[in-house]
């Protein structure tokens, strides 16, 4: 609410700018509402001379009535206690803008003699501060913490009438339904989640004084989209992170129709089809959603929302593994990289090499030995399959994509005894840093199959490509071989013997 009796701000404007009408005669004005409302309540027609009532005034009545409201209650009724005032308040949405709307409006409001206040969606007072002698007077009609402000309680009134049409409003002296509020103006706007779409509550500066600002109303109102535009920024922050945390699974669809959406029902990115909006209806339960255009989709969940599918359309990606020498291994899931903990990379590595898959306790003893725990183990799949989501699948533990990787080419080429192509794929031992027991085991065996292949089949050429990586650089028993194989002044032969003399010292 704001302002006493209307000074420069007429009930004839419009709910959006009702400043544009300059009042000359505060009293008079003041005085020809309270005979329109008496008039409207008791026969429903206005004195001869006065006009109607604006149709946003006439409106809420109408609904107020309705509602059983009595317009000689004396003041609004309690919500909640002031200690569920406290708590409500911490947890509110509303909290997190206070800072912004009493640094903006706070000051005001104390020194032109009126209250603000900030309520929840239900039209409940959150929180209320200004000047003290204005809030003594607040405090009797019930306009302070914990206090039901809407239209079904107290009739019209700025905070419930602006939450009940969803738009700025000023409410001045008999606009009230509320006799006792005759003395109050109040000047409102309601505060909406751009994420939701929900109204999350309203503000409102009120007060009692023969002057109203005619800045007030837009003031109030341009706080409220300031709010707005904070959370509208937020939210991009949040879709932008969100995007690019699972850009992957989009692209894992190959082009088919699909969309990342957030916990609130956002289309944020994707490959859409016409019709289907911004936004979709999330169901209530199950993972299965229909859309405007006839189809049934599938809601996969992601950290911060879900994967919207269509199983019978999507290719199946492909996982490319890249671990030989690696010692920050990553993944490729169609061509997108994604960096991985070595833990991760370990799973993948073991998943790989298990295509029928592994139980928890299995995957436990592989990863950690006679120590692990199945609990730590599914918890490290839960984590994981929050980037690569179905790509790995449970009961058992397995990967349902294509996967390609770089020690499992090594492995045919071993089995096929083509060193060339040993030499050229090999980039150093299997995860490096792993001490995990499985992997472990798997790096020695491909490190000694490397080892005996290149000096059993290779070439001088293969030779010298092994001694290139940082596994082999020092290989006695290949650098001799390749000592043996080129002619003393071949630079290799020369860099061989510099190394041999070095692993002899």
């Amino acid at each position: 609410m704001t302002g006493g009796r209307p000074s420069s701000t007429s009930s004839t404007s419009s709910a959006s700018s009702p400043a544009s009408v300059r009042i000359t005669d505060p009293d008079a004005h003041a005085a020809r509402l309270r005979r329109l409302h008496e008039a409207v309540l008791t026969d429903g027609r206005p004195a001869p001379g006065d006009a109607a009532p604006r149709s946003l005034i006439s409106d809420s009545w109408r609904r107020s009535l309705a509602a059983g409201v009595d317009p000689g209650t004396v003041s609004a009724p309690p919500a909640f206690s002031p200690g569920d005032v406290r708590d409500i308040r911490s947890s509110h949405p509303m909290g997190d803008l206070l800072p912004l709307i009493t640094g903006t409006l706070l000051r005001v409001a104390d020194e032109t003699a009126h209250v603000l206040i900030v309520t929840d969606a239900e039209a409940r007072v959150l929180w209320r501060d200004g000047n003290s002698r204005v809030m003594r007077r607040a405090d009797e009609v019930g306009l302070a913490d914990g206090f039901h402000w809407g239209e079904r309680m107290v009739g019209t009134n700025g905070i419930g009438t602006a939450l009940a049409t969803g738009r700025p409003v000023h409410v001045c002296s008999a606009e009230h339904l509320l006799s006792v509020l005759h003395p109050w103006s109040c000047s409102s706007a309601p505060i909406t989640d751009p994420d939701s779409g929900d109204v999350l509550g309203c503000i409102d500066i009120s007060g009692i004084m023969s002057a109203l600002h005619p800045a007030t109303v837009t003031l109030v109102e341009t706080t409220a989209r300031l709010a707005e535009s904070h959370l509208r920024l937020r939210m991009r922050e949040r879709d932008d992170r969100f995007r690019a945390r699972h850009e992957c699974r989009l692209r894992a669809l190959r082009g088919a129709p699909g969309a990342l959406i957030t916990s609130t029902g956002r289309i944020v990115a994707g490959n859409r089809l016409p019709g289907w909006g911004d936004r979709i209806t999330l169901p209530g339960s199950g993972s299965e959603v229909p859309l405007p255009d006839g189809r049934t989709g599938v809601l996969e969940p992601l950290e911060g929302g879900f994967l919207l599918r269509f199983p019978g359309l999507a290719c199946a990606p492909r996982l490319f593994l890249s671990f030989l020498g690696a010692e920050h291994p990553s993944a490729r899931l169609d061509g997108v990289r994604i960096p991985l903990s070595l833990r991760h990379a370990e799973i993948l590595a073991l998943l790989a090499l298990h295509p029928r898959g592994l139980t928890a306790d299995q995957l436990s003893f592989h990863l950690y030995g006679d120590e692990g725990n199945p609990v730590t183990a599914r918890a490290e799949i839960h984590r994981l399959r929050s980037q690569l989501g179905p790509a790995v699948a449970a009961k058992p533990y397995r990967l349902t994509c294509a996967v390609e990787a770089d020690f499992l080419a090594l492995k045919r080429l071993l089995a096929g005894g083509d060193a060339a192509r040993v030499a050229e794929v090999y980039r150093g031992p299997l995860l490096p840093r792993s001490e995990s027991p499985a992997i472990r085991g798997e790096r020695e065996e491909l490190d000694g199959q490397v080892h005996a292949c290149l000096l059993r089949r290779g070439t001088a050429d293969d030779l010298w490509t092994y001694v290139g990586t940082q596994h082999g650089r020092n290989d006695v028993h290949v650098l001799e071989r390749l000592v043996a194989a080129l002619p003393a002044d071949d630079p290799r032969a020369v860099t061989a013997r510099i190394r041999l003399a070095a692993c002899d010292t």
